[in-house]
């Protein structure tokens, strides 16, 4: 009866220790960052699907008056459908070649917007066109939004990159198979900070 008691008593302490032991290396400190840079991906991911939602409804808008600029439709519809074909997971933070793809994938739907609106240029009577105007609203808070987001997700990544790879942090990241986070990092860094211009008005 006396040594069930000891080894009960010796099971707390493990427990215990075990407990001190976690809480001071940084253990919970790692999965609360985790956790902050899956949600900010989240929302990343919240905004862009907010973004390829709206570009159905832009192009059919700008066909009805653009009819002869097939190849800028084809350029925005296989720039969204390249997006869709990308399964947006947390899972995708933990392969960077995934990450890579998906970064590439928003850069083209980037591009094929400013192309589409530049085509908008060319037609005023488009420009003032209340469903175009009301897209136009939409799409230019998204990106604005976009931007904030990625902000936040890039702050995100970089308190939990600097978390993992500080001692004793370091040991229990490794311990674990925590690793770095990928974060965006454009190949044109003034491309990425320049929003795709929709504001048309004089």
């Amino acid at each position: 009866m006396y040594s069930l008691r000891i080894a009960k008593s010796q099971r707390i302490l493990a427990i215990l220790f075990s407990g001190i032991l976690l809480s001071s290396c940084g253990y919970n400190e790692i999965q609360r960052k985790d956790e902050a840079v899956k949600a900010s991906w989240a929302q990343v991911l919240n905004v862009y699907q907010r973004r390829a939602d709206l570009i159905p409804n832009l192009v059919k808008v700008v066909k009805a008056y653009a009819k002869h600029e097939k190849d800028v439709f084809v350029q925005v519809t296989n720039a969204r459908s390249q997006i869709g074909g990308i399964k947006m997971t947390p899972e995708m933070l933990e392969n960077p070649a995934a990450f890579a793809q998906f970064q590439k994938a928003q850069s083209s739907m980037s591009s094929a917007l400013s192309r589409l609106m530049l085509v908008v240029e060319n037609y005023p009577d488009l420009k003032a066109n209340q469903n175009f105007r009301d897209l136009q609203a939409q799409l230019e808070g998204t990106e604005n939004r976009i931007a904030v987001e990625r902000r936040r997700y890039i702050q995100a990544v970089q308190d939990y990159n600097v978390t993992i790879r500080t001692f004793p942090n370091l040991i229990t990241a490794q311990i674990f198979g925590y690793v770095a986070k990928p974060t965006f990092e454009p190949d044109n860094v003034e491309e990425v900070k320049k929003v795709p211009e929709v504001n048309f008005d004089e």
